[in-house]
């Protein structure tokens, strides 16, 4: 079938105890106020409409409601956009379970008190802003169109609106992008949320859409497994008079000295050693690897632990580099992600059409399709036979860790017409990052 923009019929079910989704992240619209330069409708790739969900196709989604811990109502637009979102928020609450919840990500910039008001009024349970930055210059860089001061007056007005409608169980949190520029801001961000009403931060790494903001990423490029190894034979290295870095001249020598012989040797168990564990080393990476950054990465994410239990704050940090273990938390969540044209994904690495950069790699990523809600109601179509066969192969892990690999990215999954890898898999999952960790989103 056609893996963009399809539309498939439920014509034979395959029954297994998945018979609905758990969770549903709904775009109800691609329109944004701002032009964030780490988002991916700056990547310059139109590859979607500009748009708004209409009431009938949101209706469409109302049979998998009683089912659902929760309806997430974002995509690559700001929700507050949207002229219908709370009549949405009230129409999924008077469906969902009581212990499910409705949320979104906003900017804040529409967020007055008369509207914070009406979302909570309607059923809002939860929401996040981004804040990228405390400081008003580099927040505006970083968020264009947007000014610091929009999201202290969203906090005041969920505030607001919290005591107005009384519901102290409304959840606030913040967002923060982390990249270069604004990494020593984190404690301060994270404070200054839990001080203002926040009871959760997500801090996520920079997935660059562009190739010119693809440095301000902070995550390492060598997987956590692989800078084990590492670790382990460079502090062998040190301990026997030999520095590791030094071994790319010494590979080069035709004639080496003793010490180069050794250095030589130790490489090539240490090779051996992580082969034994099935994990892949590239060497010249970690050779370069920037060792005092991913320090600094960890030493202010313990500051912003101890902040989190300071102020009673739940925090969730993402991973300084790559898990080798792998896990789709969409999938494994039950989770389908609707466009605002009604067509099913399976996760955000393929809900829509980008290019991003990652370690040297530049990735063209095309959406997959499983069914339009113009065509039958979200049970139907997570039941049918594609649909599920993709969760199925997915949750296999049987496909390749294309990060991990000295041949990536190779014309197996580059290719834009994607139909198999390496291992013969059909699912385009080998080369997606989501699944090590690195990215969190509200969810």
């Amino acid at each position: 079938m056609d893996h963009c923009g399809a539309r498939i019929f439920p014509e034979k079910m395959i029954p297994d105890s998945g018979h609905h989704p758990s969770r549903l992240f709904v775009e109800v619209t691609t329109r944004c106020n701002l032009r964030c330069s780490m988002c991916v409708k700056q990547n310059g790739e139109r590859g979607f409409g500009d748009g708004h969900m209409s009431l009938p196709t949101f209706s469409a989604l109302e049979p998998a409601f009683p089912f659902l811990d929760a309806v997430v109502l974002n995509g690559i637009g700001e929700p507050l956009l949207h002229p219908q979102l709370d009549d949405f928020i009230r129409r999924a609450r008077e469906f969902l379970p009581e212990k499910a919840w409705v949320g979104f990500q906003s900017n804040g910039v529409l967020l007055t008190n008369e509207r914070a008001v009406s979302l909570v009024d309607a059923g809002l349970d939860r929401i996040c802003l981004s804040m990228d930055s405390v400081s008003p210059d580099r927040f505006r860089k970083i968020r264009e169109g947007g000014d610091v001061s929009d999201v202290r007056r969203a906090f005041a007005a969920l505030a607001h609106a919290k005591e107005v409608c009384g519901r102290k169980d409304v959840s606030i949190g913040i967002e923060f992008v982390l990249m270069r520029n604004n990494l020593s801001e984190l404690p301060g961000a994270v404070r200054w949320a839990a001080r203002n009403g926040a009871g959760f931060a997500i801090i996520t790494q920079l997935l660059p859409y562009e190739k010119a903001v693809a440095d301000q990423a902070v995550y390492d490029t060598n997987t956590s497994g692989a800078i084990s190894v590492y670790n382990r034979w460079k502090k062998k290295a040190e301990d026997e008079g030999l520095y590791m870095r030094s071994y790319t001249g010494t590979f080069m020598k035709y004639i080496k000295d003793p010490a180069s012989e050794r250095l030589f040797g130790l490489v090539e168990r240490m090779k051996e050693e992580a082969a034994s564990q099935n994990i892949a080393l590239h060497v010249e990476r970690l050779l370069k690897r920037d060792e005092e950054l991913y320090e600094e990465v960890a030493r202010i994410f313990e500051e912003v632990k101890q902040i989190g239990r300071d102020e009673g704050l739940s925090l969730e940090l993402p991973e300084i580099a790559p898990k080798n273990n792998r896990r789709c938390d969409f999938v494994e969540s039950g989770s389908a992600f609707v466009s605002w044209d009604g067509i099913i994904h399976p996760c955000y690495f393929l809900w829509h059409r980008y290019r991003c950069f990652v370690g040297g790699w530049e990735k063209h990523v095309k959406p997959w399709a499983f069914g339009n809600l113009s065509e039958g109601n979200i049970i139907e179509i997570w039941n049918h036979r594609d649909f599920r066969s993709f969760r199925d192969n997915v949750l296999r892990y049987n496909f390749p860790f294309c990060f991990d690999c000295g041949f990536a990215l190779c014309d197996y999954v580059q290719t834009e017409d994607f139909e198999q890898d390496c291992y013969v898999e059909s699912v385009p999952c080998g080369s997606c990052l989501w699944c090590t960790g690195l990215f969190r989103c509200l969810q």
